[in-house]
């Protein structure tokens, strides 16, 4: 059963989209590549793999449009204004999409949170910032240092929206609360693939005790939905009730 679901978010100045697969089960929030729709996921066949667990209503799938990895693959704007785009998205992915979702489930049910390339990021910068919001996080083939991608120069958007670069100050109850969260970091070291990225993430992860796991899936898994296809219905299979 899909559904879909339009509003103008006043964050983002522009519509917003949220597609629904699944009619019970815990929520998975499944971020695009970075120019991808809230629809992507199911053209490039993900959803389709993941229908064993939609069907037995272990997982309920969603997804939403990449505004901001929209942007910045089409360069619209300056870098700052990229970035402030990228911090944008996730707030209103904070307040907006997953208060939708749990609208949708009848309750505040714990969100697990994945996605590819650029959905990674979006993915690890959603648990980082919301832990309270978020479950888990399966993030795969992780670009994670945006502000490579963008240029520019270091603002408090790039800071606030990037992991990397909050992280190692983030104390306090958020800190806490993360504490009892998983990261999974998967990577192919294929064609298009840095696993090293991943890498890079676990050590600032660790260094603040966050649990988090690095997977490497070798050679034969590049950059590409074939690899995702595999990774995601594995990893969710683990994670769900």
């Amino acid at each position: 059963m899909k559904t879909t679901d339009r509003w103008h978010s006043d964050r983002l100045g522009t519509d917003l989209t949220v597609a629904r697969w699944g009619t019970y089960g815990v929520p998975v929030l499944v971020f695009p590549s970075a120019g991808g729709d809230a629809e992507e996921v199911e053209r490039f066949q993900l959803v389709e793999h993941l229908s064993p667990l939609i069907e037995s209503g272990r997982a309920k799938v969603y997804s939403c449009d990449s505004v901001a990895g929209k942007a910045m693959l089409e360069r619209r704007g300056t870098p700052d204004q990229q970035l402030a785009l990228f911090n944008a998205f996730h707030q209103a992915v904070a307040e907006e999409v997953i208060p939708a979702i749990h609208s949708d489930s009848g309750g505040p049910l714990p969100v697990v949170v994945a996605g590819a390339s650029i959905g990674a990021f979006n993915s690890l910068a959603m648990i980082c910032r919301y832990p309270h919001l978020v479950d888990s996080a399966v993030c795969m083939s992780g670009t994670y240092a945006i502000e490579k991608f963008i240029g520019g120069r270091f603002t408090d958007d790039l800071y606030f929206s990037s992991p990397l670069h909050f992280l190692p100050g983030l104390e306090g109850p958020a800190l806490d609360t993360l504490r009892r969260r998983m990261v999974i970091l998967a990577s192919g070291s294929g064609q298009w693939e840095d696993v090293g990225e991943s890498w890079a993430v676990a050590r600032v992860l660790g260094a603040k005790g966050i649990p988090n796991r690095v997977d490497d899936w070798g050679p034969e898994y590049r950059h590409d939905w074939p690899t995702w296809w595999e990774m995601l219905p594995m990893y969710l299979d683990d994670l769900l009730p």
